[in-house]
């Protein structure tokens, strides 16, 4: 059975155990969502959860699933509403933190979508003692719905003083590092790396977030890329495996639309990154000035 189809039935049976288990709250058929008032503020809890459960258990187990689900929301709720008043505005603190693809299960319960084919962008509470990850029932229970401003926060507050320095790679060949120690979320620049390099950037950089406060860029201009690679990718895995916080140990190619495409430096020989794209587009590059 898929969830939609027990809707009106777990709807019902929702709206026959407020009363007893939920005297103030009720239910928003607009929505699918239980509203439950808790002082001045109220929290939400969409429906969607106890369809999903009850979807995979026969309909006599319904009602027992139902109550258990109400129990949980009423009491994640007062949690909810105690964080409010601790955070303030819990908006101000949200940001977003580039992480590597996230298995399946690791993913379920966040506030978590895909950057691109190798990377998620996952929502944060910035807080020293009560942050982490933003997960989806916190998020309901908050009234947390449009985040679109998470980035332009992340931006303002996070980003803003980041610096930038060019430092020897090889002799004549510099990597450029882009900075703030401490700092969880230099990596959500990863989108935005063109910024950081000279113009005009016509064959993209090398990339590397061995950690999140740091990434590392090498803009291609000519086929000393090719020497590069290998040294450019030893740094990133030491950097990665030497990192308190860190991200991504391998190397990618930035290019096109905010486009990432993995390289090895090892898998195919003189230096073409493993990638019959980034082949091509050694074939095509100036010979080195």
């Amino acid at each position: 059975m898929e969830p939609l189809d027990a809707a009106a039935d777990v709807h019902a049976l929702i709206r026959d155990v407020l009363p007893d288990l939920a005297p103030s709250a009720w239910f928003d058929s607009g929505t699918s969502e239980v509203v439950l008032p808790v002082g001045r503020s109220e929290a939400r809890a969409s429906s969607w959860t106890v369809l999903e459960r009850c979807a995979r258990e026969p309909r006599s187990a319904w009602p027992k699933v139902v109550d258990e689900w109400v129990r949980e929301v009423t009491d994640r709720a007062f949690l909810a509403v105690g964080e409010m008043e601790l955070f303030g505005d819990v908006r101000e603190l949200l940001r977003l933190r580039i992480v590597p693809k996230l298995a399946p299960r690791d993913r379920e319960g966040l506030v978590v979508v895909p950057a691109g084919d190798h990377f998620d962008a996952m929502v944060m509470i910035e807080h020293p003692r009560y942050g982490g990850p933003l997960t989806k029932a916190r998020a309901g229970l908050l009234g947390l719905r449009k985040l679109g401003y998470v980035m332009t926060n992340t931006h303002d507050r996070e980003l803003a003083d980041v610096a930038v320095r060019d430092q020897p790679l090889l002799p004549g060949r510099d990597v450029r590092v882009v900075t703030k120690p401490g700092s969880r979320y230099v990596s959500a620049l990863l989108s935005e790396v063109d910024q950081f390099l000279p113009g005009p950037n016509r064959h993209g950089a090398l990339v590397g977030v061995p950690c999140h406060s740091t990434l590392l860029l090498y803009p291609i201009t000519s086929v000393a890329v090719r020497e590069v690679l290998p040294v450019f990718a030893d740094v990133v895995q030491e950097m990665h495996e030497a990192a308190e916080d860190p991200c991504a140990p391998g190397v990618y190619w930035s290019h096109g639309e905010r486009r990432l495409t993995p390289l090895s430096a090892t898998s195919l020989p003189e230096g073409s990154g493993g990638s019959d794209e980034f082949s091509a587009l050694l074939r095509r590059l100036p010979a080195d000035s």
